[in-house]
């Protein structure tokens, strides 16, 4: 990822879900220096039930999620009927564990960003409602695009 990051220096880019450690974001300021981050705040129990709905069709990599996105029916993929499965790691012990380990490798990552005052923090229970909020912070920081005719 640092490759094509150093590769893309004067470019605008998003990341998403990276850093996660702060060896990552170390690693990441010798190479560019960060606008802003977005941290989503999420209930535990809520991001636990999000990530163990998810089921998947093991061939084609097709991904449900059983709250918002279920398939037609219940354990069966829409396009070849076969069953669906759930990774071992998405089930609710594992989920459980990710989230603890994640919650610890991730707050140093949300300190610092938040000392150097580019932290900007939103509840991630409602995305339809934030979202003109991170589109408007995004926009203050991405000059807009033109199109092919302008330039």
């Amino acid at each position: 990822m640092m490759t094509e990051l150093e590769k893309r220096r004067a470019e605008h880019w998003l990341l998403d879900g990276f850093p996660r450690t702060l060896g990552q974001a170390e690693a990441l300021d010798k190479i560019c220096e960060l606008d802003l981050v977005i941290s989503l705040h999420i209930p535990f129990e809520t991001l636990k039930d999000r990530l163990s709905a998810r089921w998947i069709h093991p061939a084609s990599g097709r991904v449900y999620n059983m709250e918002f996105n279920p398939p037609h029916v219940h354990g069966i993929d829409d396009v070849t009927g076969e069953p669906l499965v759930q990774r071992e790691d998405d089930k609710p012990e594992a989920v459980t564990a990710r989230l603890r380990k994640y919650k610890d490798a991730a707050k140093p990552v949300i300190e610092l960003y938040k000392s150097r005052g580019i932290l900007h923090s939103f509840s991630g229970t409602e995305t339809n409602k934030i979202w003109p909020y991170v589109y408007a912070l995004l926009s203050n920081k991405i000059p807009p695009l033109r199109s092919e005719e302008e330039h």
